[in-house]
């Protein structure tokens, strides 16, 4: 079972991230409130959700990130059963 993370503190904090203006004021937010190896484990999920829509193998995947099977798995289990969230960003991010 999943937990429901649709509190009000994580309200708080979505609207927090949602008020940074720049790539810094991430850096400056991110690097207080997360662990060095937090951000790394984000970005690094992040760039598998990429190369996996690039159709790249597991074992390239694994390569390039240090990502373990178990996590490229995760991640493509989000992209194929998820909330649309990565489509939803990629869609944007392409367009820009």
């Amino acid at each position: 079972m999943s937990k429901k993370i649709h509190t009000e503190a994580v309200d708080s904090l979505f609207d927090a991230v949602l008020s940074l203006k720049s790539r810094e004021e991430c850096y400056q937010f991110f690097e207080d409130v997360c662990t060095v190896n937090e951000i790394l484990s984000l970005s690094q999920r992040f760039e598998v959700a990429k190369m996996l829509k690039e159709k790249k193998t597991y074992l390239e995947i694994s390569e390039k990130t240090g990502a373990s099977t178990a996590t490229i798995s995760r991640v493509n289990r989000s992209l194929n059963y998820g909330n649309d969230g990565y489509d939803m960003v990629f869609d944007r991010i392409s367009k820009e």
